[in-house]
């Protein structure tokens, strides 16, 4: 890039009026990046033969080898309209299924979104899940669809035909972003109903059925090219056009004016010669549309004469009545390819449409929506209104977007990226001026000459001695070049936008961490205080100096000195202090914003270590960097010391595997086959047994029988004792303390509901241990209506007599505390708060004080059950979909012996209370929800006694409980939970047959097949075990040819039917499996394919 243009990048940034902070959002392989490489030719970065075929955005090899983009990149371009001159940071981003956290990390940056959909294949799923990011993140989207060229060359329909499939493509987006909005509609209906109820109770109450969307404004909401958010492209040929363009053309023309054309071009209108006059009822009438006939016609004509016929004589007459030049190369060119990119490029270029759509239609930083701003600012169940005035005001900076010395400065980081060191403009190599190559000339022909000059005896003497410094420093010990230069060939630059205020190069900021709390911060800190003060420790905040500032420039940076409000870019020096995002603020009063939305799951797993042992500390950093370096990556460290990388989907782990091979570790490395998650579950007994015969009828093969129940009672022992109907009642090894645990299978419905509100129950959580430490906590009307709502489907789903008042009677949540499982008090004598508290806190001193206390030891049954549902005994997996009931707990009084304790044993009792909290997992500790909450709980109830709630009964209660709920599980039919993903695949009618065989070979599932309108194209929606689709993706287009393409996205898990540790108890099944019964067991293939915990 030139240095002129980098000045002039630099004015535009000053302006925030006229800066567009876009992205491409689209479907795989729609041609976001194509359309990119026509954006940036329009700068003349590269050229505009090249756009298309060069990819600029996709600047790593394995994205240019694969044919997609794999992470988001951002580029500044200029753009000039009329008399106003833009500044446009375009962002593309990947449009497979296992990069969408790229997009997310994209969406936040930006006001405005450009979604790509293909002519052809029409709305994707990956092109209804963009669509929702850019609803939930509060962005205005405008449409290109793209591939028109496909139409004509591919499907070959006419242009009759091709207006009603791009009517159909526009209906089909259309009603995605309408089920969006109608769904925020209901819901604001819901919030305005309910405040409704509060403030008037009284007075007859007349219901009112409407939802609301009768009052809703929906006029701005949809895809139209009559209101110019709608562009017709073909990215790959160089053109596109909206609506305003050919309108001004016919206005010339026709002499109709261009406001009228603008309403009558997309429609039901067709053109009377006769009259001379545009008339509706162009279907009824069967004539051709105006759009057809003005628009679609000549572009068809144009594909037929180049493309097709390939007619010079036609072609010369369309360059001339189009007024366009041809260079005599492109005529002469064998690829008509060539031709037909040469003239549409000057006749209707695409990237002056879409910029024009993107200038007028989309908003500046300065058009920032008040709701977004209150959106990004409320972390949690935290509302606006509650946030303390200093933060609050902090509105209007976000909304005045201003560049003013007094400003406070937000800026928010959604990712760090890492570079090579060397591609850093600071060690970029400078061009040599002039004056410097001819210096440089004249000094290598006088060193040119002093060499002819010397005496040939000099330079023999010369050579002597240099040959024995050589042979002198061969035999001296090299020292290893220190680690540091090699550790430095990686630099990370955060990927960030500038809120408010001016950043400047060397400026110290607050860096706030997402649980910071704006209150705590500002009571804390001194009146005033700033980063560049001394600043006393404040829990989630920190102090860091903004590094070297970068202009993103795709595969190029540019340096700054600063960046003014409204404008994307780099920050280098973050690294220390930022992991994956950041809000940085010089303000203390500033909160953290929202955690970004993630649509991929990170699922696929595998070990890493070293090929050789040596080499592990560079493992070790080089997955650092790597977690830190990519958005949904996650890097675990097992407890037997296995190094765990956690992706989202096969492709998404290759990826990461070369980065780490040849990037951060830059080592060779072995990786285990993927480690598939499960979940352990209990399911109600079956009514029939595996020859398909109703249980209880059949006779008992009474050895095995004999064997089933010895073994059962192997089980009981002094201290435990499972009788019949599966309870267990277990007793401490000190006698202390007795608990009777029974499992039960939650319904399907209710496990659903509770694998959906996890980020729900985790805020429930949060909101009980504030109001069990006294804190208060303002809770927004939103989060409190979501409680509710769960609370009333629960106790819906729950019905029945042994699950009559469940509800209300629930402990906890596991495991982590918000998991899909539940701990129920059916203990007599005990009556706990409810964990539906936060509900009724105005009722709260009503209650009397006895009933509500919470007993000794209550966190130790907790702690118990936490760890049982961490880890199950089928396999050391979480469990899902278990109801433990906690049916008695007996804890004598302690005994004076007990009291006389010794120091030591004390020691002791701490130590076993640590190992037990640590088996329980960090993320337990982190809230500080597990055991450590027991001492707080001890200061609260003065009334408990002496009891030590980390003495040797909490760490065997603990255990036991832990014990029971293993043996409550076991005594029940046990099954594994599979993974499962949902798989969907674009195929055409010959190759259909293919595709179920994969899919079959593969334990897949078909649910629906149909067929896309217009095309010869079948959707098939299937599930498939995430176990089984390993290879699945090559293997479909191995088999189909490259025909059909399947996206796989993490669905839901599901029960293997079959029991892994069957046996055959009765007669029928012995005779029918054997007595070994080893034929083919799904449950147990996989048990058995799990590595060893």
């Amino acid at each position: 890039m030139g240095h002129s243009s980098l000045e002039k990048i630099i004015a535009l940034q000053r302006n925030p009026e006229n800066i567009r902070n876009l992205c491409i959002l689209a479907h795989v392989d729609h041609g976001k990046t194509t359309l990119a490489d026509c954006l940036v030719a329009s700068n003349g970065i590269i050229s505009s033969r090249l756009a298309g075929k060069l990819r600029y955005l996709d600047s790593r090899e394995d994205e240019q080898l694969r044919g997609i983009t794999m992470k988001s990149s951002a580029i500044s371009l200029h753009f000039t309209q009329g008399e106003k001159e833009y500044l446009v940071n375009l962002i593309d981003s990947p449009g497979h299924v296992d990069f969408s956290s790229e997009v997310s990390t994209a969406v936040r940056l930006c006001d405005g979104a450009i979604v790509v959909v293909d002519a052809v294949e029409g709305v994707c799923p990956q092109t209804q899940v963009v669509l929702r990011q850019a609803w939930l993140e509060n962005i205005r989207p405008v449409l290109v669809i793209n591939k028109i060229d496909r139409l004509i060359i591919e499907l070959k329909l006419t242009s009759q035909e091709a207006y009603a499939h791009l009517q159909k493509i526009l209906e089909q987006v259309n009603a995605v972003t309408g089920t969006l909005f109608t769904s925020k509609v209901l819901e604001e209906r819901a919030e305005k109903d309910s405040e409704e109820k509060e403030s008037d109770l009284s007075g007859d109450q007349v219901y009112d059925w409407s939802a609301g969307l009768e009052e809703a404004d929906d006029s701005n909401l949809y895809f139209s090219p009559d209101q110019g958010n709608v562009v017709f492209a073909s990215a790959i040929d160089g053109w596109g056009f909206s609506i305003q363009q050919f309108a001004q053309i016919y206005s010339q023309r026709m002499g109709i004016r261009a406001e009228v054309l603008l309403k009558t071009l997309w429609g039901d209108f067709y053109l009377n010669a006769k009259a001379k006059k545009i008339m509706k009822g162009a279907q009824a009438k069967g004539k051709k549309p105006l759009f057809v006939q003005l628009v679609l016609d000549n572009i068809w004509s144009l594909y037929d004469a180049v493309v097709t016929r390939r007619d010079k004589e036609k072609v010369e007459k369309v360059v001339t009545s189009l007024g366009v030049k041809v260079m005599a190369r492109d005529t002469r060119h064998s690829d008509p390819k060539v031709l037909l990119s040469a003239i549409c490029s000057q006749w209707l270029p695409v990237s002056q449409a879409v910029l024009s759509m993107v200038c007028e239609k989309l908003p500046s930083p300065l058009d920032m929506a008040a709701e977004r701003v209150e959106k990004l600012m409320s972390v949690g169940a935290r509302r606006f209104d509650s946030l303390p005035e200093e933060t609050q005001e902090l509105k209007k900076a976000f909304l005045q977007c201003s560049s003013q010395e007094n400003a406070p400065v937000i800026i928010f980081v959604s990712k760090m990226f890492a570079v090579d060191t060397k591609a850093l403009p600071q060690y970029r190599q400078r061009p040599l001026t002039q004056e410097e190559i001819a210096q440089r000339r004249e000094l290598a022909r006088q060193r040119h000459a002093d060499r002819m000059a010397a005496d040939q005896s000099a330079a023999d003497l010369a050579n002597i001695k240099m040959s024995l410094f050589l042979w002198m420093e061969s035999l001296t010990v090299k020292e290893p070049k220190p680690e540091e230069d090699e550790q430095q060939k990686e630099t990370f630059i955060a990927f960030a936008r500038v809120y408010s205020g001016v950043v400047k190069r060397g400026q110290r900021v607050f860096v706030l961490g997402p649980k910071y709390d704006p209150a705590q911060g500002l009571s804390m800190l001194p009146e005033g205080c700033t980063a560049t003060d001394s600043v006393p420790e404040v829990p989630h905040l920190s102090c860091c100096t903004m590094g070297n500032l970068y202009l993103l420039m795709g595969r190029e940076l540019e340096e700054l000195e600063e960046v003014p409000c409204g404008n994307v870019l780099g920050i280098g020096g973050l690294e220390e202090y930022v992991l994956k995002s950041a809000t940085l603020s010089t303000s203390p009063a500033c909160p953290p914003f929202t955690p970004l939305n993630f649509e991929a799951t990170p699922i696929v797993r595998v070990a890493i270590e070293p090929k050789h042992p040596s080499e592990m500390p560079k493992l070790v950093r080089g997955m650092r960097l790597l977690n830190q370096a990519d958005p949904c990556a996650e890097v675990l460290i097992q407890e037997t010391g296995e190094h765990v990388l956690v992706t989202a989907g096969e492709v998404h782990l290759q990826r990461c595997l070369d980065d780490l091979r040849d990037r951060f570790a830059k080592i060779e490395i072995s990786a285990s086959k993927p480690i598939i998650p499960f979940r352990e579950t209990v399911i109600r007994p079956p009514k029939v047994d595996m020859v398909n015969e109703e249980m209880g009828k059949q006779q008992k093969v009474a050895i095995i029988h004999q064997v089933k129940e010895e073994s059962s009672q192997a089980r009981t022992s002094d201290t435990l004792q499972v009788d019949p109907s599966g309870l267990v009642t277990l007793t401490t090894p000190n006698r202390l303390a007795t608990v009777s645990i029974r499992a039960i299978p939650l319904p399907e419905e209710v496990t659903r509901l509770l694998d959906g509100s996890l980020e729900l129950i985790r805020t429930l959580e949060q909101v009980n241990m504030s109001l069990r430490e006294g804190r208060s906590l303002d809770i927004s009307t939103r989060t409190l209506e979501a409680i509710e709502g769960l609370k009333a489907k629960l106790e819906g789903l729950l019905q029945g007599r042994k699950w009559r008042n469940a509800v209300d009677r629930i402990w906890a949540f596991g495991p982590r505390r918000y998991g899909p499982n539940l701990l129920l008090n059916n203990v007599d004598s005990y009556q706990r708060p409810s964990v539906w508290q936060c509900l009724f806190k105005g009722n709260k001193p009503s209650k009397p004080a006895p009933q509500a206390a919470l007993r000794d030891f209550d966190n130790s049954i907790i702690s118990g059950f936490q760890l049982a549902t961490l880890s199950g005994p089928m396999c050391e997996e979480p469990l899902m979909g278990v109801c433990f009931s906690v049916e008695r707990w007996d804890i004598q009084a302690s005994t004076p012996l007990q009291q006389q304790d010794s120091v030591e044993e004390d020691s002791i009792s701490h130590e076993s209370s640590e190992d037990s909290r640590a088996e329980g997992g960090s993320e337990m500790d982190e809230q500080g929800e597990g055991p450590a909450a027991g001492p707080n709980q001890a200061k609260r109830r003065p009334e408990a006694g002496p009891a030590d709630c980390y003495g040797p009964v909490s760490g065997q209660l603990i255990a036991a409980t832990k014990e029971a709920c293993r043996q409550a599980f076991q005594a029940q039919p046990q099954r594994l939970m599979a993974a499962m993903y949902t798989c969907d695949i674009m195929a055409t009618a010959e190759v259909l047959g293919r595709v179920y065989g994969v899919l079959g070979k593969r334990e897949g599932r078909v649910l629906h097949e149909e067929m896309k309108e217009g095309t010869d194209m079948f959707i098939i929606k299937a599930v498939l075990p995430v176990a089984e689709s390993f290879g699945f993706a090559d293997e479909i287009r191995k088999r189909t040819s490259g025909l059909a393409s399947p996206q796989l996205v993490f669905s839901h898990w599901e029960v293997i039917s079959s029991d892994p540790y069957w046996v055959p108890t009765t007669e029928e099944e012995y005779l029918h499996f054997g007595e070994k019964a080893d034929s083919a067991n799904q449950a147990l293939k996989i048990h058995e394919r799990r590595p060893p915990p």
